[in-house]
This record gives C-alpha cells, sequence and structure tokens, in this order.
C-alpha cells in the first residue's frame, strides 16, 4: 500500500501515519515544519520496512502544491490513499474584527484543501483507483457563533467532497469525509477537557478502519452524529440565540 499524509505533524495525522506504519505501507509526508517533519519521518522508517519520503509545505503556498503532489507522484509511483490533514483552529473574534485574519484561516481550513483536492483527484482519476480522506470537523454542520469563520471553511470542504465523490465514483476512485469531534491535541491545549473529548489515537484507529470500509461520511466518535442531528434539528429562531 502506498499513503500519502498532507499535514502529516498534526497530532491525527502522526497516529494515522503510524497505524499504515505498522502495515508497512510505503510512506510519502507533507507538513510544514521541517524539524518535526524529519523527526516523524525517522520515526515511521524504524516502524516500517517500507519506504518513507517526506515534503516541507506551506499549504497556504498553492502555487507550490502542484510541485508538492508531483514529488510525492515520483516517490510513491502511485497512491492508494491520500489523506489531508492539517488545519488550524482560530480566533473567532479576531476573524470578525480583521478580515485578513479571517482570509488566512479560510485559506488554511479550505481553500488549500480544495486546492490539493483539485490536483490530487486528477492524479487519481488518471490511475483509475484510489481513496482520498479528508479530516474536515463536525464544526462544519451548522454555524456556531463561538467557531462560524472555522465552521464555515470545513462545511465548504465538506460539500465539495460531497461532489468530488460523485464525480470520482466512476473511475474507481472513493471520497471519505472525516467529522471528527472534540480531540485532544496540541490545537486544543488551551481547552478545558470533559467526557466528549478523545485522544488522536483514537481517531486515527477511526480512520484507517473508515478508509478499509471505503465509508463515505465518518463522524469520530461515532456518538457525534447523534449530537450533530440534535442540533441540525434546531429551528434556527431558536439556534440565534444559542451561545455555545
Amino acid at each position: 500500500m502506498k499513503v500519502l499524509v498532507i499535514g502529516a505533524t498534526s497530532a491525527i495525522a502522526k497516529a494515522t501515519a503510524r497505524l499504515y506504519a505498522d502495515r508497512n505501507a510505503e510512506l510519502f509526508i507533507i507538513g510544514r515544519n521541517e524539524e518535526r517533519l524529519q523527526d516523524l519521518m525517522c520515526d515511521l522508517q524504524i516502524r516500517s520496512t517500507g519506504s518513507v519520503g517526506r515534503r516541507v509545505l506551506d499549504v497556504t503556498k498553492q502555487k507550490e502544491h502542484e510541485d508538492a503532489i508531483e514529488q510525492a507522484y515520483d516517490f510513491l509511483q502511485h497512491i492508494d490513499v491520500a489523506l489531508i490533514c492539517h488545519g488550524s483552529l482560530p480566533d473567532q473574534e479576531a476573524c470578525e474584527l480583521d478580515y485578513e485574519i479571517a482570509e488566512k484561516e479560510i485559506t488554511i481550513n479550505g481553500l488549500s484543501v480544495v486546492s490539493l483536492l483539485t490536483l490530487l483527484a486528477r492524479k487519481l482519476k488518471d490511475q483509475r483507483h484510489g481513496i482520498l480522506a479528508v479530516i474536515t470537523s463536525v464544526a462544519g454542520d451548522r454555524g456556531r457563533q463561538p467557531n462560524f469563520v472555522y465552521g464555515a471553511a470545513k462545511s465548504m470542504v465538506s460539500t465539495y467532497l460531497q461532489g468530488l465523490r460523485g464525480k470520482l465514483h466512476p473511475f474507481n476512485v472513493h471520497v471519505v469525509d472525516i467529522r471528527p469531534g472534540l480531540v485532544d491535541s496540541p490545537m486544543t491545549a488551551h481547552f478545558k477537557k470533559g467526557l466528549l473529548w478523545t485522544a488522536p489515537e483514537l481517531v486515527a484507529t477511526k480512520i484507517v478502519n473508515s478508509i478499509d470500509s471505503k465509508s463515505h461520511t465518518v463522524y469520530v466518535p461515532s456518538y457525534w452524529r447523534i449530537i450533530m442531528a440534535v442540533l441540525r434539528s434546531i429551528p434556527e429562531l431558536l439556534f440565534k440565540r444559542i451561545k455555545f
């Protein structure tokens, strides 16, 4: 198996890459931080008999996306699984006060993902097989007051994935939308943790299992499907008054 992981130094991505390394998959990892990427590469090489390659990439520099994907293909020759994991959790109030901040966050969480999907979809369509998996978020299911900039970007990606899934289906390319809930990671270190929080390793296991089973839309953990169904059912007249 040949696996590409973009945003590889995030907590969920690292845990997922390690699971594939345990399967001796060939891996190509892409991330922004060179030192962390090198450390992860060394870790994966110890775990796997498969080869491991890497590329440093700032996803906001969209002109570099095509070269990064080409490098991944040169290394792997073809891709069985492409997993996009990168993202950031913005300060909602800062985004409301300064459009440039909002634009940056929407680029990171939304537009950069669409850019990479455009390139990868073309490649997988040509090879006529493969799986595209993207980590979105339950935040994209409904625009809540505390994080609607983040939620809007994730919602855009989920909607894009729905259409892309249909487009690629005739070419034996499957698309998986992975929607985690609250995950205990460095990105959420400043939040107080509670019962609904889960570990990156549990999310990673669910990701790999969902890719294996070629699922469509996956809530992680699964109880978030029920929670978000309840939130979506609240009438807007009431929902607009709820500050959570």
